[in-house]
């Protein structure tokens, strides 16, 4: 076993990144205030191929050095919007045809191993500030939400993490079924 040379990684030039089909998966960052946090997403939205990222509130938006630190460039490759309001941003998506769900700890959720992409459906999953996660009024009127299970003394992930695991667990869905 040998590590592979950038050359054998064939990645995506960007005007070709730009033209491969996406996702229909939709990431909202609900006034997410780390530009690491906003950076990270990016990068895994890249590496997975989401449709976009919609930055509300007081999320950081490029250009920015702090995001493209850690972005190292996805921020100029994945579409993104900022949209001054979580709640107004979902109801748009929500008439749109997106499923949107909240990523969040709340009664009736359903753990990230249970949740079922639907069939035929853009879906939008909307992540929240670091310390008072998604707004209520958001969760509200949302489709749903998904809790990702955790069983150590923490009561959270970091929010970049907890992206990178949904994204994950629903590119796996989308691209594999």
């Amino acid at each position: 076993m040998r590590k592979l040379l950038i050359e054998e990684l064939h990645r995506l030039s960007p005007s070709d990144y730009a033209m491969t089909m996406k996702l229909p998966l939709a990431v909202v960052l609900d006034n997410v205030r780390s530009l690491h946090n906003v950076g990270s997403v990016f990068r895994t939205a890249d590496a997975l191929l989401i449709e976009k990222i919609i930055l509300c509130g007081i999320s950081a938006q490029p250009p920015s050095p702090e995001i493209h630190k850690t972005a190292l460039g996805a921020e100029l490759t994945v579409p993104w919007q900022y949209q001054a309001d979580t709640l107004t941003c979902v109801k748009c998506l929500q008439k749109s045809g997106y499923k949107v769900y909240a990523v969040e700890q709340v009664t009736d959720s359903t753990p990230l191993q249970a949740f079922r992409v639907p069939l035929n459906s853009s879906v939008a999953i909307v992540f929240g500030h670091e310390v008072k996660g998604v707004r209520q009024d958001v969760i509200d009127i949302c489709d749903g939400a998904i809790e990702i299970p955790q069983f150590g003394t923490k009561h959270s992930l970091n929010v970049s993490v907890s992206a990178g695991l949904v994204m994950w667990e629903i590119f796996k869905q989308m691209k594999y079924r």
